[in-house]
Parts: structure tokens; sequence; C-alpha cells
């Protein structure tokens, strides 16, 4: 008898272990709002034909729908009603009870009203999350800087696997869009100063919004670069705001076809990164005439390192920006990319990771 308990503990052990390990697979691609491909479907319906009961897709629906992230940033009307519905299809396959809560959640979903804009949000190794706000659509208002794209996610995972290049230095990124990359960076490794900048307005209005989100106090919003004399005013502050709250946050409209070198010059930046910003043949000139307006040392003499994550879709477009580096003197290396996947995207899409050398 006392065996027979004991076996029946340790496959409810296991069966318990199961459920935590497939619920934070599912919670860490339903909050991000990614693919449902993305998710361990066949994994859930192997171990569904070992559960007695519903309690694994109750673990999966409190990790997912009714988690308190979502309930407060959801992902979209759209993403979470087709998501609700394959679970129930996953669920009616088996001989467990109706479980009430998950059509409870699809009533309410169902109820829902459809929004532009929806929410994303990527769980940290540490267990805190980054949360954006983007537009559903991946051009909208004449822009693709609304979304998160693959670079960002791959840019930021790299990051939290070498916080020292970052850690305690003043950062400047170029074309940040919603704020993913960045937000993740200025919550993980404890930069001094971090600069978001981008130039379309919808995306600075999306980015600042975003940043506050997260937690960061944006002092005086966003503002054009060539007013930016501002920051060396702010320069006493910035150890004060740092004891306070973590990194000094600023987010700079710039537009990389007029900056001068120096308004660049104000920034110092010890280092300098981008994402998913080189995928039109000419934004690639615009990105390298900014690149070659930096000045090549800060105030403490050191020159600025520079990291440009691309996601390489056309192998022309991306070979087209090496060429143009190589041709205005600019070196670079391939830095290899990040060991462990924190965030959930195709891994199958080529990414690489570039540091140039001015």
């Amino acid at each position: 008898m006392a065996e027979k308990q004991l076996v029946e503990d340790v496959e409810q052990k296991e069966e318990e272990a199961t459920a935590e390990q497939l619920g934070l697979l599912f919670q860490r691609t339903f909050l991000a709002g990614r693919r449902l491909a993305l998710l361990p479907w066949k994994d859930l319906e192997q171990a569904l034909q070992n559960s007695k009961d519903s309690s694994l897709l109750l673990a999966i629906l409190q990790k997912t729908v009714l988690h308190p992230l979502c309930l407060k940033y959801p992902p979209s009307v759209k993403y979470r009603r087709h998501f609700l519905s394959e679970l129930i299809k996953k669920h009616e396959c088996t001989a467990a009870e109706p479980l009430d809560q998950l059509y409870e959640a699809l009533g309410d979903v169902l109820n829902a009203e459809n929004s532009t804009c929806c929410y994303r949000s990527y769980i940290l190794p540490s267990g805190d999350a980054v949360t954006v706000r983007e537009n559903v659509a991946i051009i909208s208002q004449g822009t693709t800087g609304l979304v998160t794209w693959d670079g960002g996610l791959y840019l930021a995972e790299w990051a939290l696997e070498h916080p020292l290049v970052f850690t305690n230095r003043s950062i400047l990124e170029l074309g940040s869009g919603i704020g993913l990359t960045g937000i993740a960076i200025c919550k993980t490794c404890h930069p001094r100063t971090y600069t978001f900048s981008d130039h379309h307005p919808c995306v600075l209005e999306e980015l600042s919004e975003n940043i506050r989100l997260n937690g960061f106090f944006l002092q005086s919003g966003h503002y054009n670069v060539g007013r930016c004399a501002m920051l060396a005013k702010c320069a006493d502050h910035e150890a004060e705001l740092a004891e306070l709250q973590g990194p000094s946050v600023t987010v700079a409209e710039l537009d990389w076809d007029s900056v001068t070198k120096e308004q660049l010059a104000v920034f110092q930046a010890d280092v300098i990164i981008a994402a998913d910003v080189v995928y039109d043949p000419n934004l690639t000139l615009s990105l390298v005439a900014v690149l070659r307006k930096l000045p090549v040392c800060n105030n403490a003499g050191n020159l600025p390192e520079i990291y440009i994550a691309s996601t390489c879709r056309n192998s022309q477009t991306f070979c087209h920006f090496q060429r143009v580096l190589e041709h205005v003197g600019i070196r670079w290396e391939a830095v290899p990319g990040p060991q462990k996947n924190f965030f959930p995207y195709d891994q199958n899409t080529k990414i690489m990771i570039l540091k140039l050398l001015l």
C-alpha cells in the first residue's frame, strides 16, 4: 500500500513539474504575442494524454490569459481569441471534464473591442518583464517603427549576456522604434545614461509612452536633436538621477540626413547601438553618413563602441551595407551572437551583430 502511494506521489510530482514547465513555455510566447505556431502544442497534446483532469490546462490558462500582465497589458483581441480557440480544441480531444474558466475567458475576449494597438510583454531572466505597446499592423502611419522586430530581440539577448559593455556607460541607440532593446538594457545592464532616438513623430510618441510604462522617468519628454545642448546642462544631475531611479533616460528626435557632427558630439556616447535599421539601400547610406559624423572619441578620450544587429532578410541589402562601410573606411567584424534564447522569435532567422571600428 505504501509503495502504491509512493508511486502515485511521484507521478503527481512529475505531472506538476510538466505543468509548470509547459506553462512557462506558453507564458513566454503568449505574453509576447508571438506567432501561435511557436507554442509547444505537440508537447501539450502529449501531456494531456497522460493527464487525469483539466489541471494542466488551468495552469496554462493562469500563466497566459489570466496572468496579471495579460489582464493589464493584453495582446491583441484576435491573438487571444485564436489562442483560446486552440486551447479549447486541445481540451475537447481529451476525456477531461469541461473547464469553465476556459470558456469564460473566451467569452470575455469575444465581447472585447478590437484595437489598432496591443501590448507585448517579454519576460527577463530576473522574472521582471519589458512591456511595450505597439501597432497591430506591421506598417502603420507610413512607418515600420511601431512594431518590435527580431533584430531588436536578438540584440537585447546579446546585451543580457554582455552587461559590462553597457554598465555605467552612456549609450546612444539609433532607430529605437518602440524601445524594446533599450528598455531591456536599462532594466538589466545598468547604463549611466541611455538616449533613445528616432525620427518619425508617431514612433517618438509611442517610444516615450513605452519608456514611462516600464517605470523610467523622462524629465522633459522627447526633444529635437537641434536642442540637445540640454544634455550638457543636465550632466551634473545624472548621478543624482542614477542613484534615485537607475539610468538617466532621454528620447531624441534624430534625422539622419540633417544631423551635424556638433549635435552628435553632445551625446558623448561610449556605446552606440542599432537593430534592424539596414533593410533599405537608401537608409543604409543615411546610417553610414551618421556613423561618419560620430566623434572619434568622447571627452574621456575613448573610442565609442558601435554594434549593429541586422536580420539578413535580403543578402544583397546586407552585403551592400558591408561594402558601403568598407568604401568609407569603417572596418567591421562579426560578433558571436547570444548563447541563450530568452525571448520568443524565429530561431531559424539569420541575424548578425557587427562591431564597427571607426
